[in-house]
């Protein structure tokens, strides 16, 4: 048994120095730094929207589509961003009424009525509260319409397009999928003044309208790269 432990501990001897520089020969590698990016909001940006219109109320409700462009601006400090926004999109937001009405000389006529927005826009103050990627922010300012009736009978068509203003007030919520770019979603109410068309001869209320959007932005200054 002494000559077995002897002869371990002689190979135990023998072998340690051999480890020792065995080790020392190794290369030392540092780890890889990880990069990280941190989401800084400021910059200026440009983008496209599209969505949904209808009218808060009335009988028929106009309603459809509307698709254009973004611009906007951001400055962040800490997790507060404030931004300015501008858009414009071209819309079919609509509705049509057809009944029966006396016209003199021509007894029972029937009409048709109908109400179309082609065009729509606003321009806005933004404030929201940053989370790295993700932006929760509140949203209101100008808001305006390019609106068109047509008076339709006896096989004559007549039309009139006023320009509608009002305000806008809404939310939404924006997040970086990708460097520079962002995807968004926007709920805003909209309230336009009442116009006269056919030189007086039909005044309208206030029009007002729900839309939900969605939009891609691209953000010139993008993420910045950190170190950790």
């Amino acid at each position: 048994m002494k000559k077995v432990l002897l002869a371990s501990a002689c190979l135990f001897a023998l072998a340690a120095p051999a480890s020792a520089a065995d080790l020392a020969a190794r290369p030392y590698t540092k780890a890889p730094v990880a990069v990280a990016s941190v989401y800084n909001w400021t910059g200026f940006y440009l983008g496209v929207v599209g969505g949904g219109a209808w009218e808060d109320s009335g009988s028929p409700r106009m309603q459809g589509g509307f698709v254009g462009g973004t611009a906007g601006y951001n400055w962040q400090t800490g997790n507060v961003v404030f931004g300015l926004e501008a858009d414009a999109a071209w819309a079919d937001v609509n509705a049509s009424v057809t009944g029966a009405t006396v016209v003199p000389g021509f007894g029972v006529v029937t009409a048709t009525a109908s109400s179309k927005t082609d065009a729509m826009g606003t321009v806005r103050g933004r404030i929201g509260w940053a989370v790295n990627n993700v932006l929760l922010y509140g949203t209101g300012g100008y808001a305006w319409i390019d609106n068109k009736i047509t008076l339709s009978a006896l096989g004559v068509s007549v039309s009139d397009s006023k320009f509608h203003s009002g305000w806008t007030v809404g939310a939404g919520v924006e997040a970086y999928f990708a460097p520079n770019w962002t995807v968004k979603g926007e709920y805003l109410y909209r309230s336009l003044g009442g116009e006269t068309y056919f030189s007086g001869a039909l005044p309208t209320g206030t029009l007002n309208f729900h839309t939900v959007q969605v939009g891609v932005n691209y953000h010139f200054n993008g993420p910045v790269v950190a170190k950790y």
